[in-house]
């Protein structure tokens, strides 16, 4: 099981037919998003040539009137992290067509910039860890280190430093939803 922004998901395992079941989960996507009246114009959901292969899964898409976005790169294969996107939307969806969440509620868990992408990589880069890292622990640790050696009050401190690393660690904590 996996903790997605405080919600709690079954990881999916899948060991066959992974072009196939990408399609499947892709279409799924668009299905529950069309429910709110979305159309494919509206959405943009990355795929990939090989779907076995690691790679981040993300969906971006417009409603009312934001730029909303979601993307997963837990599980070892494209077509598993695409599995949880699908899942994660679906499950959100759902609350707020049962009024368990209102669209407020919504736009908060999914808003994002547009170029959100570029934004994390450099948040990466700005900490020295991977590109693809999703190791929060690790992120955290080169945070403190860090923010401690660049913090303004320090002999060496430099306050734009010590902003851009603070802002790293604020985009990679909320995509790690931690």
């Amino acid at each position: 099981m996996v903790i997605i922004k405080e919600h709690e998901f079954k990881q999916i395992i899948i060991k066959d037919s992974y072009d196939r079941r990408a399609l499947q989960y892709t279409n799924k996507i668009i299905s529950n998003l069309r429910k709110f009246g979305l159309t494919e114009d509206d959405m943009d959901i990355s795929i990939e040539k090989v779907t076995f292969r690691k790679a981040q899964a993300s969906v971006s898409w417009y409603m009312w009137e934001r730029h909303l976005f979601y993307s997963y790169n837990g599980a070892r294969k494209f077509v598993e992290n695409l599995a949880m996107v699908a899942q994660v939307i679906e499950h959100f969806l759902y609350l707020l067509s049962k009024d368990e969440i209102t669209q407020e509620k919504f736009s908060e868990l999914f808003a994002e910039d547009e170029d959100i992408l570029n934004q994390r990589k450099e948040a990466r880069e700005v900490l020295d860890v991977e590109e693809d890292s999703i190791d929060f622990k690790e992120m955290h640790e080169n945070f403190k280190k860090l923010s401690k050696e660049h913090h303004p009050d320090m002999p060496n401190g430099n306050t734009e430093k010590f902003k851009k690393i603070n802002g790293a660690h604020k985009i990679l904590k909320k995509e790690l939803s931690l």
